[in-house]
């Protein structure tokens, strides 16, 4: 019998993004251009303490497709990690178990809470550590992530069942996603998203928890300039002192004003 209550039901109404947006996600190549022409500039955004980051990928990828996005993090000062556990092919038998061996190990390399930034379906996954071990998690940033919406609510399901072998439709899966987290949350996410439905990845504002609107396709959520800057903003802010994001002045034509769930 299915247990879950009104709150943790995915929204069902949520459509996967059209044709069109589909086909524009090539525009990722053009981002990832924009964000090498740039770099020089991006070093301006803030650095932090050091604390350890934890990067995961998105569906049918690796950590090579986040090198980019480490890379700027490392050189913002952080003890920045991929997952290595190979291709992302969804939660196979073993993986989730060792998400949380990878935590905890940081966790006790480094003696301190743990930061997790997650590409789409890897955003999942830093939801259910941040929810089920808040203990080593300091916070979460997920990445164009369709933790609020129904698994058909994108396009990659299909792609997710051949993946993992698995129904992509998961009630329990659904459970430990939903709900507030107890560390500083932020999703970042953009209505011209080809993949994932935007209101997908979109969570409930709490004092702790934002939502931020990029310009950028799905593909280059991990390569966008604007992405980039704001996971170095969100991961600067300091423990215990978490602010939401400043979209005034010349930042308001960066980031339009996020939508609320």
């Amino acid at each position: 019998m299915n247990t879950m209550t009104r709150d943790a039901m995915p929204d069902r109404s949520i459509t996967p993004p059209s044709r069109l947006l589909q086909l524009l996600e090539g525009r990722a190549l053009w981002e990832l251009g924009a964000t090498m022409s740039i770099w020089p500039l991006l070093s301006m955004a803030p650095k932090g303490d050091g604390h350890p980051v934890l990067v995961l990928p998105g569906l049918v990828a690796s950590d090579l497709s986040t090198r980019v996005l480490r890379r700027f993090l490392r050189e913002r000062g952080y003890y920045v990690h991929g997952w290595k556990l190979g291709r992302n092919l969804g939660l196979r038998e073993g993986v989730e178990k060792a998400l949380f061996e990878r935590l905890d190990a940081l966790n006790q390399q480094h003696g301190a809470k743990v930061s997790i930034v997650g590409w789409s379906l890897g955003g999942l996954y830093a939801r259910v550590l941040g929810k089920h071990n808040p203990e080593a998690v300091r916070s979460v940033i997920t990445l164009g992530s369709p933790f609020a919406g129904s698994p058909r609510s994108t396009n990659a399901w299909r792609v997710y069942e051949w993946a993992s072998g698995q129904k992509s439709d998961d009630p329990q899966a659904h459970e430990r996603l939903r709900g507030a987290l107890a560390m500083p949350t932020t999703s970042i996410y953009s209505k011209t998203d080809g993949i994932v439905a935007w209101p997908s990845s979109i969570d409930v504002e709490t004092p702790t928890s934002e939502n931020i609107e990029v310009y950028a396709s799905h593909l280059g959520l991990g390569v966008n300039p604007a992405v980039l800057y704001a996971v170095a903003d969100r991961l600067s802010q300091p423990q215990g002192a978490w602010k939401p994001f400043d979209r005034s002045g010349v930042r308001s034509i960066i980031y339009p004003r996020a939508a609320k769930a």
